[in-house]
């Protein structure tokens, strides 16, 4: 499965370090909304690609497009925090939804490919920034009100 990376601005992480203790909670929090913004775009994606154009009829169940979802923000041993848009795993068939979901996005011989994810970072980029930095802004003004 293609990984996606979306990194913060340098001058948004140094705000973020002046929080103190309140770092790890509001981090959590602007990319669980940073999160949403994708995890919508690759949803729409997914839905608008899966049984379309195929040469027989589609088999779709809808399940790998209701399996998709966003994990709780963990951080990593650096103690960087992230959060993953991904697949919940196993398909009620017993198959792997990440396995579908990459002969999707990349095809397979006799298969066209048909990307979701990759076009899907492109196209939420933007809004996912805004939204991390807007959700950023909301919880430093609730900060500094106490």
């Amino acid at each position: 499965m293609a990984k996606v990376d979306v990194k913060m601005p340098e001058e948004f992480l140094l705000k973020l370090s002046k929080l103190g203790s309140s770092t790890d909670a509001i981090a959590e929090k602007v990319l669980e909304a940073g999160g949403e913004v994708v995890l919508r775009q690759v949803r729409s994606n997914l839905a608008a690609v899966v049984g379309k154009d195929t040469k027989y009829e589609s088999r779709s169940t809808g399940e790998l497009v209701a399996s998709l979802g966003l994990s709780p923000t963990k951080a990593d041993k650096n103690g960087n925090h992230n959060v993953k848009v991904g697949f919940a795993e196993p398909r009620s068939d017993g198959g792997s939804n990440a396995k579908l979901a990459n002969l999707i996005e990349y095809g397979k011989h006799g298969q066209p490919a048909r990307p979701f994810l990759k076009p899907a970072k492109t196209a939420s980029k933007s809004e996912c920034m805004r939204v991390m930095e807007q959700t950023f802004e909301e919880e430093v003004a609730k900060l500094e009100a106490e």
